[in-house]
């Protein structure tokens, strides 16, 4: 990947395509422990602690951090109290985080995206915008899934996998008449 791409403006409004390898790191570079410790130092905020650790290990040369993915690439970490399809849903997510703004195409097995939407429709605090996808149905275009009852939020599983997560990038790919809705929802979280 060039020095360019690596610089890209991720659909992590904040991150460019190296701190979203950064943060992938993450979880195989930093400790439980360790990472506690930097929430307690961010004053107990999660997402800033999050952050500040994604940019010590931005730090790093891109190909050093490609270099560990590729060997933690069997890893079996699940966060406290997520499950294990927490960290599909990172790895899902933020690969569509990088590959959007690059313009990459990759399918995503359909039982992957079809695990990782059914766990956002009922995710933990932290991965959903809170209310967001509340009485609302969304439904995959392209597999053969679907949630919920209400005004209906379609389209590919990539956008709704975005959309769910509250990346506004996707927004303009949903058709229903619970787009608008969601669209709303997004714009002000």
């Amino acid at each position: 990947m060039t020095r360019e791409q690596q610089a890209t403006r991720s659909l992590c409004s904040a991150w460019t395509v190296h701190d979203v390898v950064a943060h992938l790191v993450a979880p195989l570079e930093v400790s439980l422990p360790r990472f506690a410790l930097a929430v307690l130092v961010a004053g107990g905020n999660f997402d800033r602690a999050n952050d500040r650790v994604t940019r010590r290990l931005a730090r790093r040369p891109f190909a050093e951090l490609v270099d560990v993915l590729h060997r933690g690439a069997d890893a079996r970490f699940t966060p406290p109290g997520s499950g294990p399809e927490a960290p599909l849903v990172d790895v899902l997510v933020h690969g569509l985080d990088v590959r959007r703004p690059l313009g990459l195409r990759r399918e995503v097995p359909h039982h992957r995206a079809r695990t990782a939407l059914t766990f956002l429709v009922g995710a933990p605090a932290g991965f959903v915008p809170k209310g967001a996808l509340d009485g609302l149905r969304f439904v995959a275009d392209d597999l053969d899934w679907s949630h919920g009852t209400g005004p209906t939020v379609s389209g590919d599983a990539d956008a709704l996998l975005l959309a769910c997560t509250g990346r506004t990038a996707a927004l303009e790919f949903l058709r229903g008449d619970g787009a608008p809705v969601l669209r709303e929802r997004i714009a002000s979280a």
